[in-house]
């Protein structure tokens, strides 16, 4: 089955088909201990994908439902660049390290550089000396003071919620019950539709069934239409 297929069952609350057929552009790879899930992700990412399908490991995005945890944006980024890109002149800052040919992400708006939360670059220079680093964003260099690094944050792999209205050639995505309070469809729908070529989940079907089954998100209980309809009397 395709990932838009997949995606579309799973909007409408169906388990789509996870047997990874020979045709398919959507692959479910099935890991039950998710202490392993991190250095799988590794191996798809920097060996599997990325020769089976010719791409440069970066172009691969990681989208996680959360944040924290060992399947988190945090961790996963750190196990990915100490994987694709270990060592090198670098600056670091609020946890972080950026070294030259990082993949990074700016998080918050700033309108003197022109750029803005959810815009994605690479490091293109490191200079230790003066204490700034210069991220290209789609050709246009931006240079960052040290003190300013806390508008960037690695982005090997990123929160769906951060991913909203991008694309990627190919998305890798965890999907566990260590997720379980933000597994919800909407979500899962989200991340794989982030795919433009190639999609692969890694997981549990547990953790897949119980997202597709959970709309949580989608009752809104605001009373917008009471309120409004109040105001108009």
């Amino acid at each position: 089955m395709h990932a838009s297929f997949c995606a579309l069952y799973i909007n409408a609350g169906r388990f789509p088909n996870i047997s990874n057929g020979k045709d398919t552009d959507f692959f479910f790879i099935k890991a039950e201990d998710a202490g392993a899930i991190p250095q799988l992700i590794v191996s798809l990412v920097r060996d599997r994908l990325s020769r089976a399908y010719s791409c440069n490991p970066k172009e691969i995005q990681v989208l996680t439902p959360m944040q924290r945890g060992n399947v988190g944006a945090g961790n996963l980024n750190t196990e990915l660049q100490n994987a694709l890109n270990p060592s090198g002149e670098s600056l670091t800052r609020g946890g972080y390290t950026f070294r030259r040919g990082d993949k990074v992400m700016q998080i918050r708006n700033n309108y003197d550089k022109n750029v803005f939360n959810g815009d994605i670059g690479y490091v293109n220079a490191v200079d230790t000396t003066e204490r700034t680093l210069t991220v290209i964003y789609d050709g246009r260099l931006v240079e960052y003071d040290v003190s300013e690094l806390d508008e960037l944050t690695l982005a090997y792999a990123v929160t769906i919620h951060k991913s909203q209205g991008s694309e990627f050639p190919v998305v890798v995505m965890p999907v566990t019950m260590k997720h379980f309070v933000m597994l919800q469809r909407n979500l899962i729908y989200t991340g794989i539709t982030r795919a433009k070529k190639i999609c692969v989940l890694v997981g549990t079907t547990k953790a897949l069934a119980y997202a597709i089954h959970n709309q949580t998100v989608s009752r809104r209980n605001t009373k917008l239409k009471d309120r409004l309809n109040n105001n108009c009397l």
